[in-house]
């Protein structure tokens, strides 16, 4: 079948244009035979993936996966890897624009990850009991660990997809991370110090 892996095999030219991102973030995948399959993105650019998964494509075989920040994706495998495959990426032109968008965005994101935040100070509120608000309404108690103008660390018993849309207290936000005790939350827009100070109590400056 190396003749179909190579078929399917993105140009030396497309690889050169097409800068791969190492990014940690995770999905699903169906193959041909409608099988669905847990996986996680090892790296990725507009024009190729590399998963990691447990059920292996066979090159030439068709895959539809679902990357969490991404979306939907579509490609072929092209080889199979150690602890899973790497697939193309067949888009169209400004899907690609998009994906390069987004992909620039995730190389970025650990600026904004609250244990690495290094620019704005975190604090631990006086009055630690929120709210965490899905958009389909579900409503869960939580204890917020720390927080800063850009986001907050929170402790709750549910774990929201990373990427899904959230509001805590009365600040949007979305779920950039998990960690053993609850989440990580990037609030939609940096959030003015009173803000903070009057909703949550925190230390004033």
């Amino acid at each position: 079948m190396k003749s179909a892996a190579t078929d399917f095999a993105p140009s030396t030219a497309e690889r050169r244009n097409f800068q791969r991102v190492r990014v940690k973030i995770y999905g699903r995948f169906m193959l041909e035979d409608r099988t669905e399959h847990p996986c996680q993105v090892l790296d990725m650019s507009p024009g190729n993936v590399a998963l990691r998964a447990d059920r292996i494509g066979q090159p030439g075989e068709k895959v539809i996966a679902y990357i969490d920040h991404i979306g939907r994706v579509e490609g072929v495998v092209t080889r199979t890897l150690e602890d899973g495959f790497a697939m193309t990426v067949i888009a169209s032109d400004r899907k690609k624009d998009k994906l390069a968008a987004q992909l620039t965005w995730l190389a970025n994101k650990h600026e904004l990850d609250l244990p690495e935040d290094r620019r704005h100070e975190r604090v631990a509120p006086r009055n630690p009991m929120s709210v965490l608000v899905l958009t389909d309404g579900r409503q869960y108690q939580c204890r917020i660990i720390d927080l800063s103008l850009s986001g907050a660390a929170i402790e709750i018993d549910v774990r929201p997809a990373i990427g899904v849309q959230v509001t805590l207290g009365t600040m949007r936000g979305q779920v950039v991370r998990h960690f053993d005790e609850g989440v990580a939350i990037e609030f939609a827009a940096i959030q003015p110090q009173e803000v903070l100070d009057s909703e949550f109590n925190t230390p004033l400056s």
